[in-house]
């Protein structure tokens, strides 16, 4: 009878600590919404590092803005604080409410397990400054760590060593950013062509430009193969252009020596592209453009102020991939010129998703498509905080923008990678 009492009280006092150790078990819960984090930006950095520590992480599509959450480790505490990111420690009973409310139908969300840390690719020149590319800026302001890849790097057939690829402000053309009428006397463009022509003579190439179709087909068995590429201003349609353009000549003499194929346009095999149809070539080499592609003649500088693009709400529970895309804290995002500013709505293949468009230009800002096992992601413009960067302005100072929600798109783009794919439901 004293030994069953006594068993019964040691069984009562096991439950008991159980239970204080449940009620005591935190989470770190990481706030994205506008009200409650001090820098957007760096909380992608503090999601990175959590995953390359093997952390899993609970992304909460649409609830606060797309917020963060993972078990509570001093380590990412104190990485919150010495970054400057918003955080609180939360119970296990109050993250169980979360839950509820998240997986409630009525509610427009989901909860995507963030598994693995992405390694990351930035395809880029090495002769260039880091300022000159947005996602550089940002992957280094958010302190997540990538690789610098080049010509060299693609044909050596290292690219499925990555997850993640961007493109560099790229003109995969080969003509050299069509900036021959204003800049061809400027030592940097100079520089860069003979770059170019050096590193095409390396590989067995007599033109930049049959160099460059082969580093987009590379990129487009990347893709195939289960990679994630990304792309901003003008590394968008020229790319799909190069593509199209397939062994015909769309250059003219101060591009590549010779005149460029008369019949050119009439050749273009749009089958080939990723995201684009049935586009014009602009063949003139005064005219700082490619294609009937990209809308940047209907943005101003005069118009920055009224210059919006509103991103799509999708349902999470439904379309997780949209969804993780478009996480933001506000839906309207500020428009910002590049190159190549926005894609014209006509142009578009049928498969294409627009995750963010300005309806009344109809124009698209940001879209998405598959390819093969893989996915790729275009977006307009240059740098989404500074309306109209120019060739010589200083670099965007993110320190000033941490909460920028138009730089936000590219981090979900980042951490797109790390997540545990659901089948779409039916």
């Amino acid at each position: 009878m004293a030994k069953m009492k006594f068993r019964l009280r040691a069984l009562i006092v096991f439950i008991l600590i159980l239970s204080s150790v449940s009620a005591n078990a935190a989470k770190i819960f990481i706030p994205m919404d506008a009200d409650n984090q001090r820098n957007h930006l760096k909380a992608y950095g503090v999601a990175y590092a959590a995953l390359k520590a093997n952390i899993t992480i609970d992304w909460l599509l649409n609830y606060k803005g797309g917020s963060f959450c993972m078990d509570d480790i001093e380590s990412i505490e104190r990485m919150c604080k010495l970054r400057g990111v918003s955080y609180e420690v939360i119970s296990d009973a109050q993250y169980t409410g979360i839950i509820n409310e998240i997986s409630n139908p009525d509610f427009n969300g989901d909860i995507i397990k963030l598994e693995k840390a992405p390694k990351i690719a930035v395809y880029t020149p090495p002769n260039k400054e880091p300022w000159d590319d947005a996602v550089t800026l940002v992957l280094t302001y958010a302190e997540i760590p990538f690789d610098k890849v080049y010509d060299d790097e693609v044909l050596d057939d290292n690219l499925p060593k990555y997850d993640w690829l961007h493109l560099h402000h790229e003109d995969f053309t080969g003509q050299y950013g069509k900036f021959w009428a204003q800049y061809h006397n400027a030592t940097w463009y100079q520089n860069d062509q003979h770059s170019a022509e050096v590193m095409a003579a390396k590989h067995g190439y007599k033109k930049v430009s049959q160099l460059k179709l082969a580093i987009a087909k590379k990129i487009r068995d990347f893709v195939a193969g289960g990679g994630y590429m990304f792309a901003m201003c003008s590394a968008t349609d020229t790319y799909d252009i190069a593509l199209a353009a397939e062994g015909v000549d769309i250059c003219d003499v101060p591009f590549d020596g010779d005149p460029m194929d008369p019949n050119a346009q009439s050749k273009l095999d749009y089958t080939k592209s990723f995201a684009f149809k049935d586009f014009s070539l602009v063949t003139n080499p005064y005219e700082y453009e490619y294609s009937s592609i990209d809308n940047t003649i209907a943005h101003r500088p005069d118009l920055m102020k009224v210059d919006y693009f509103s991103l799509f709400t999708f349902s999470a529970k439904f379309d997780p991939v949209p969804s993780m895309l478009t996480q933001d804290h506000t839906t309207t995002i500020k428009g910002f010129m590049g190159q190549t500013t926005a894609f014209k709505k006509e142009l578009l293949k049928s498969s294409v998703l627009v995750m963010g468009d300005n309806k009344m230009m109809n124009e698209a800002r940001y879209i998405h498509g598959e390819f093969g096992k893989g996915t790729w992601t275009f977006y307009g413009g240059h740098d989404p905080e500074d309306y109209q960067h120019m060739i010589y302005d200083p670099p965007t100072d993110l320190s000033l923008h941490p909460n920028s929600p138009g730089y936000r798109l590219i981090l979900n783009n980042v951490l797109f990678p790390a997540a545990r794919k659901k089948p779409r439901k039916t």
